[in-house]
C-alpha cells in the first residue's frame, strides 16, 4: 500500500552535523529496566527500533562514573563497558540506524548505593527523595575532574561506534540540570549567579564534547526548557528561552523537553497527545540547528503539522516506540490502521523503576526481543493442525485470537456479551481512561483483516458446547470479577457484617449500580482503580471517601508517576482520603475503620460501600472442562488452557502478555528450567 504522500515530509533526511538521519523519527532516550543486567536484551530491543524505520535509536541514560550510580542503567566508567555498548550500535547500524548515548552524571539524584561514593551537587543538598545523607558541594576541582569523567566518556562512546552524543541537561536527573535550575544552583562564583553563569558548565560540557569526537559524531543536547515550577524554576518564557539565546548554535541538534520525568513522561489520565507543545515551541526561533521533541505522538498528521509549522524538525517518541517499534514504517508503507498506538498507562515506566525488563500493555512483545525471540511484526506460521477456540473476549483473547489468526490457525472466538473488549470496553468508560480503548480498538481492527478468525458474540459457552465446536486447543479467556467480602491484601479472611450494608464492586459501577450516598470506596488494590471509582461517583454528585491502608490514595501508581496528582485530582474533587486505615466491619448506617499502626477504632458514616479488594478468577469452565478428561479425549480436545485474568488477575499488560504467550506457544506445558534465555556474567579476573 503507497502512503499517502502528505507523509512524505516525515521520511526526509535531517542532518545532524557531520551524521545524517535517514527521516525525522527519533526514539528518544527511555530506559527500560534492562541496561547493563540485561545487554543483549537491551541491545536486541534498540536494534528492532531501528528496523521498524527510526533513524536515530538512543541508549537510555548511560552513568560515566562511580559519583553518579544506578542499579539498572548501562553505564561507561571505564573500557570495559565498551564492548557491552558496542553490541547495541551494531544491532542499531545494522539496519542503517543512528545509534545515540545519553551520557549522564545524575548528581544529588544518584543512589550510589554499591560505589558507596558521597554524591555531588551545585550545592550542597539533602539527597532526592528520602534517602538518608546528602550531597557536597563541588567545588572547582570537581568541576574539573567532571569535565574530564564527561570527556573520557565520550571517548569511550565514539569507541563503542555511537553517532550521536546526547549531553544531558534534563529531567532533574542530571548534574548540568542542576546547575541551570536556580533552585539547585546557589553557588556565587562563575558558575552561580545570573543565568549565564549557570549555563557556563553546559556551554563547557558541549564544547568538551565537540573537540573530543571531531567530524565523527552528531552532538545533541537533550534539556528541559521549562520546570512546571512557575518563577522559582526554570520556565520556557524566561530562563530556558535565554539558554538558547545563550548557545542556540553550539550543538548540533537540540532535544527539548519538561522536567521532572513525571511531568515530560504523564499518563494519558493527565494529559492529551502534544501537551508539551505549549512549553517548546520557541525553541526554533532561537536555533538554526534540527530540534526534536516529545509529547507522547502517534497521529501522523498531528507529525506533520508540527513540521509544517516550524515547530519541531523530528519527531521524539519514547512511549509510542514502546507501544509499536514499527510505527515509522507503517507511516512510510501506508499501513497507518496497523500503527499500534500508545495508550499512556505508563507500565513501560513501572517496569523499569521496579528494575524489572521493559513490558508495554500494547506491545507483548517489548523486552522479550532476544529473551524468548519474540518479533513485534512477525509470528511464527502455524506447525500443527490445531483449531483453537478462545473463549472470552477481553484483552487476554482478544490478543489470543489475533495471534494466531497471524499464525494461520483457524480460530472461533466465542463472547458471552454482545460487545468485544471485556474489561477494557468497561474502564475505557471511567474517568481518564478513555485512551485504554486502543487496547480494544486496535485488535478488533486487525481481527477483522483475519478471514480464518470467527467472531461470535451472545455466546456463553458451557462444557457440552465446547466439546461440540471439535476445536482440538481451548483457551479460557473469561477473566474476573471483584470480590464484594472485602477478602484481599489487609483481609485474608471476610470483613465481618458486610452482608448487612449496600456493599458494591467496581464491577457494579461499572454496569451503572443504583449507588446512593454517602459513599465510602475501601481501595485495598492500590492501583488506579480506588482512584478512578472514587472520582467517577464522586462526578455522579455523591459525598466520597476513599479509604486506604496504605498512606496514599493509589499507592502503586508511585511507579507509574501519577500518584501526585491522583492525589490532587481526587482532593480537589472534594474527596476526603483517610490513609493508613483499613476497613474493619459495618454495623447499621456506619463502618468500621482501624488505623493500621495503633489498631485504633471508629465509626464512620455512610450509605454505600464500594470494595476494591481482591478478584476471583472466574474459572469455572475451565474446571469443568478439565475435571472431565474423557469427554475431552471423545470431543479431540487435546488441552485446555487458563490465559489472562482467568488464570490469574491482574493489570491489562500482563492479560495481553498471557493471551500472546498462548498463541505463541499454544498453551505448551512449562520446561522445569526457565523459559528464556537469560544472560549470566562472566568471571572476571580479580583487579
Amino acid at each position: 500500500m503507497a502512503r499517502d504522500p502528505q507523509y512524505d515530509v516525515l521520511f526526509e533526511p535531517v542532518k545532524i552535523g557531520p551524521v545524517t538521519a535517514r527521516n525525522r523519527f527519533y526514539q528518544a532516550p527511555h530506559c527500560n529496566g534492562m541496561g547493563r543486567t540485561h545487554p543483549t536484551a537491551m541491545a536486541v530491543m534498540r536494534g528492532v527500533k531501528a528496523e521498524g524505520g527510526w533513524a536515530v535509536v538512543c541508549t537510555e541514560q548511560c552513568d560515566i562514573h562511580p559519583t553518579s550510580e544506578t542499579t539498572r542503567e548501562i553505564r561507561l566508567w571505564d573500557d570495559r563497558d565498551i564492548p557491552i555498548l558496542s553490541r547495541m550500535t551494531a544491532q542499531v547500524h545494522a539496519h542503517d540506524g543512528l545509534a545515540g548515548i545519553e551520557l549522564t552524571h545524575m548528581g544529588y539524584h544518584a543512589y550510589n548505593v554499591t560505589s558507596r561514593e558521597t554524591q555531588i551537587a551545585p550545592s550542597a543538598t539533602p539527597l532526592f527523595g528520602i534517602a538518608p545523607g546528602h550531597a557536597r558541594e563541588m567545588d572547582l576541582t570537581d568541576i574539573a575532574d567532571y569535565r574530564r569523567w564527561h570527556r573520557a566518556a565520550v571517548r569511550r562512546a565514539k569507541q563503542a561506534g555511537f553517532d550521536i552524543i546526547v549531553v544531558y541537561a534534563g529531567h532533574g536527573l542530571s548534574l548540568a540540570m542542576h546547575f541551570l535550575s536556580p533552585l539547585t544552583n546557589r553557588r556565587t562564583d562563575a558558575y552561580g549567579g545570573p543565568i549565564e553563569n549557570r549555563t557556563r558548565l553546559l556551554r563547557e560540557l558541549i564544547q568538551d564534547t565537540k573537540e573530543e569526537v571531531g567530524d565523527r559524531c552528531g552532538i545533541a543536547v537533550r534539556i528541559a526548557v521549562d520546570e512546571l515550577l512557575g518563577p522559582a524554576g526554570i520556565t520556557s518564557d524566561r530562563e530556558g528561552r535565554q539558554v538558547l539565546e545563550l548557545i542556540g548554535e553550539l550543538p548540533d541538534l537540540w532535544d527539548v523537553n519538561v522536567s521532572e520525568w513525571h511531568n515530560d513522561s504523564q499518563t494519558a489520565r493527565f494529559s492529551e497527545e502534544g501537551f508539551q507543545e505549549p512549553y517548546i515551541s520557541f525553541v526554533k526561533q532561537h536555533t538554526s540547528k534540527p530540534v526534536v521533541g516529545v509529547g507522547r505522538y502517534t497521529s501522523p498528521d498531528r507529525m506533520v503539522s508540527l513540521i509544517n509549522k516550524g515547530v519541531l524538525d523530528m519527531i521524539g517518541a519514547a512511549r509510542p516506540s514502546i507501544a509499536d517499534p514499527f510505527l515509522p514504517k507503517k507511516i512510510e508503507e501506508g499501513r497507518l490502521d496497523d500503527i499500534r498506538e500508545c495508550i499512556g498507562c505508563n507500565i513501560c515506566v513501572a517496569s523499569d523503576m521496579l528494575s524489572a525488563p521493559i513490558r508495554c500493555t500494547q506491545n507483548p512483545t517489548m523486552g522479550e526481543e532476544w529473551r524468548r525471540g519474540w518479533h513485534p511484526e512477525r509470528i511464527a506460521e502455524k506447525d500443527t493442525d490445531d483449531t483453537v477456540l478462545v473463549i472470552g473476549a477481553g484483552p487476554a483473547g482478544l490478543e489470543a485470537a489475533m495471534s494466531l489468526g497471524r499464525r494461520g490457525y483457524a480460530v472461533m472466538l466465542a463472547e458471552a456479551g454482545t460487545v468485544l473488549g471485556g474489561r477494557v470496553a468497561r474502564e475505557c468508560r471511567l474517568p481518564g481512561l478513555s485512551a485504554w480503548g486502543r487496547v480494544r480498538d486496535y485488535r478488533i481492527g486487525q481481527l477483522n483483516q483475519l478471514a480464518n478468525v470467527g467472531i461470535y458474540l451472545d455466546s456463553a459457552m458451557i462444557a457440552e458446547t465446547v466439546r461440540e465446536t471439535e476445536c482440538t486447543l481451548i483457551a479460557v479467556a473469561t477473566g474476573s470479577n471483584w470480590r464484594r467480602d472485602g477478602t484481599g491484601r489487609s483481609h485474608v479472611l471476610p470483613i465481618p457484617g458486610l452482608g448487612d450494608g449496600n456493599i458494591f464492586t467496581p464491577d457494579d459501577v461499572m454496569a451503572g449500580a443504583a449507588i446512593t450516598g454517602p459513599v465510602v470506596v475501601f481501595d485495598d488494590d492500590h492501583y488506579y482503580m480506588g482512584g478512578v471509582i472514587a472520582e467517577s461517583l464522586r462526578g455522579q454528585g455523591h459525598e466520597v471517601t476513599l479509604v486506604t491502608p496504605m498512606a496514599e490514595a493509589s499507592a502503586w501508581t508511585v511507579y507509574t508517576l501519577e500518584l501526585s496528582r491522583i492525589q490532587k485530582r481526587l482532593i480537589e474533587a472534594g474527596i476526603k482520603i483517610l490513609g493508613s486505615h483499613m476497613l474493619s466491619g459495618i454495623a447499621g448506617g456506619e463502618v468500621e475503620i482501624a488505623c493500621v499502626h495503633t489498631g485504633r477504632t471508629r465509626g464512620l458514616a455512610c450509605a454505600s460501600i464500594v470494595l476494591v479488594t481482591g478478584q476471583d478468577p472466574d474459572n469455572a469452565l475451565y474446571k469443568e472442562l478439565t475435571d472431565d478428561p474423557g469427554a475431552m479425549a471423545a470431543a479431540g480436545i487435546r488441552r485446555v488452557t487458563m490465559i489472562g485474568d482467568a488464570m490469574a488477575p491482574g493489570t491489562i499488560a500482563a492479560a495481553i502478555w498471557s493471551g500472546h504467550r498462548f498463541a505463541r506457544e499454544l498453551g505448551e506445558k512449562l520446561p522445569d528450567g526457565p523459559s528464556y534465555r537469560y544472560e549470566l556474567p562472566a568471571l572476571a579476573e580479580l583487579i
